[in-house]
């Protein structure tokens, strides 16, 4: 059969502890989950201000549902632009201070989508080694020329740059806030090089869309630099609550992705109960901004935590301190995927879910328990959190 290496590629996934299988959630998603392995304190999720257990979202896509039906059926260069998808761009495009906005069904699809659609064979792009895979993967399909450099190191990115002078176009592309180590890229200096060599700037904000920044629109903010980058990514999947990925900027940088950006022309659009969550979850962000500092308190005051259980220093998060940014992402580097494994297995015996994240995810050696705080963590629960990972570690 020609699929029978599909076994062995199971079975060595197994054997190197990288198979991965699902957990079964009952109920929404909260800062306490009832789960296949019963009930248990939720230390990993990206819902990161609890709104996506929030009734006014509930409320909002009940009404779209009568109202528009449960599908967009087509594309929207089609018959699937509702009126939803067009008020969901301007809120967006009003939250983050920008001339206009594109909504994709997913973050990665945001990614993509804007990454192959402004870069291409003559040109060359440079990406922070520990991008998220969807920015990866961009600069790969995009057919530029790909230079990756090393973390948060912009001496060998301007390194890289001072060589590419004979490219069309060059790229930066970078997280701001990064998935899997909490820290934060240092936007003033990037920026900077970024206009010395005449460089196109992508910044994906993802896990810092309505979490950092006075307002919530990110890192670029909380650096005061949202109007000197070119291209800015968010998410509806992670603080928002909800699901889909958006692009922000010019208007006719918007206009040139809705014709040329192939994960928006050729897929359908998000469902329309879907705006109609993001929509409240957006007017909460920006009515209720004491989720955004209650998530901060708790994610400083845990770090403190882990610092008095098991000595970690858990206060670094790259640059970002420099512009006051605590991020809810912390990081326990625990080297093998086992150990890691074990680690994860002991602590949701002890009701806490902080799954083990392994390569390919991570790098080979770096396996962790990937920790994200929420704003609806209380005190209690995060400090006996930090007792068990003692005990555990």
């Amino acid at each position: 059969m020609a699929l029978e290496f599909i076994a062995d590629e199971l079975a060595r996934l197994k054997q190197s502890n990288l198979f991965r299988e699902f957990r079964r959630i009952e109920g929404p998603q909260s800062a306490v989950l009832q789960t296949s392995d019963g009930e248990v304190l939720n230390l990993c999720s990206n819902n990161y201000l609890g709104l996506a257990g929030r009734p006014e979202l509930a409320d909002a896509a009940s009404v779209a549902l009568r109202e528009f039906g449960s599908g967009a059926g087509a594309s929207r260069l089609v018959t699937g632009n509702m009126s939803l998808h067009e008020e969901l761009e301007r809120r967006i495009a009003e939250f983050e201070g920008t001339e206009a906005a594109l909504v994709f069904p997913t973050g990665y699809m945001a990614n993509l989508g804007a990454i192959t659609s402004l870069i291409g064979k003559d040109d060359i792009v440079f990406g922070d080694r520990l991008n998220h895979a969807s920015l990866i993967d961009g600069c790969r399909l995009s057919g530029a020329t790909f230079r990756a450099y090393r973390h948060l190191d912009l001496v060998s990115l301007e390194d890289s740059l001072k060589r590419a002078s004979n490219f069309r176009r060059r790229m930066i592309v970078t997280d701001s806030l990064f998935s899997m180590d909490g820290d934060v890229a240092d936007m003033n200096g990037l920026v900077e090089l970024a206009e010395r060599y005449a460089a196109i700037t992508l910044v994906d904000e993802a896990h810092a869309t309505g979490v950092v920044g006075d307002s919530g629109r990110g890192v670029c903010e909380a650096f005061h630099v949202e109007d000197r980058v070119d291209v800015r990514v968010g998410t509806l999947s992670k603080a928002v609550g909800c699901l889909g990925g958006f692009v922000v900027g010019s208007r006719d940088l918007i206009d040139l992705l809705r014709n040329s950006a192939r994960t928006f022309i050729f897929t359908t659009g998000i469902p329309p109960a879907i705006c109609a969550s993001a929509i409240a979850a957006f007017d909460i962000i920006q009515s209720e901004p004491q989720w955004r500092h209650r998530l901060a308190e708790n994610a400083r005051y845990f770090r403190q935590c882990l610092s008095r259980a098991i000595g970690m220093d858990a206060g670094g998060t790259g640059r970002g301190e420099e512009a006051g940014i605590v991020t809810p992402i912390i990081p326990i580097i625990i080297g093998e995927a086992e150990e890691a494994l074990r680690v994860a297995g002991e602590l949701l015996k002890a009701g806490i879910l902080i799954p083990a994240i392994r390569p390919p995810t991570v790098p080979n050696g770096t396996s962790r328990l990937r920790i994200s705080v929420m704003a609806t963590h209380t005190k209690d629960q995060l400090s006996d959190a930090a007792a068990s990972i003692e005990k555990v570690c």
